[in-house]
């Protein structure tokens, strides 16, 4: 059993699809923390607006199974694959950290997850997990939150009931 903290967005029916993603890892998983949802724009190409949250939940799959899981939960959802990395989708779920690994493969699976030094991510996990210590630095999310640059990736927080 480990700890996995995921982070889920989408820019296309985002309402629709987030909260069908969470109800499935509720589902899957049992109980779940979740954040806050917000808003961001697209980071890496120009589309819609993306909803953003972070969960965690207890696994009873190692990181690549949970990956695989995941990929076929997203696919489930109406996930496109095989056109540009950065583009608009139904549902993007990704493992951001599990209990202290750090991975780098097998495919995309990278632990701790990259995108974690930005807004859409850091935040929603500063938010359910304060304490949380990144195993590479050592610092807790509420520390990297703290020291983000303001203004950089704007967020707003939009009222989604999951």
């Amino acid at each position: 059993m480990g700890r996995a903290y995921l982070s889920l967005g989408s820019n296309i029916d985002a309402d629709k699809w987030l909260a069908a993603g969470v109800a499935e890892l509720r589902t899957r998983f049992g109980p779940l923390v979740v954040s806050p949802v917000y808003r961001s724009r697209a980071v890496g190409f120009d589309g819609p607006d993306f909803l953003n949250l972070a969960v965690g939940l207890d696994s009873d799959l190692g990181p690549e199974a949970l990956n695989d899981w995941l990929h076929a939960l997203e696919d489930r959802h109406g996930r496109v694959r095989g056109g540009d990395r950065y583009a608009s989708r139904t549902l993007d779920v990704d493992i951001v950290l599990y209990d202290d690994l750090v991975l780098s493969g097998p495919g995309h699976l990278e632990l701790p997850r990259g995108e974690l030094r930005h807004a859409f991510v850091l935040k929603p996990m500063a938010d359910i997990a304060p304490g949380l210590r990144h195993p590479v630095t050592g610092e807790t999310m509420a520390a990297l939150w703290a020291a983000f640059p303001a203004g950089k990736e704007p967020l707003s927080v939009e009222p989604l009931d999951l």
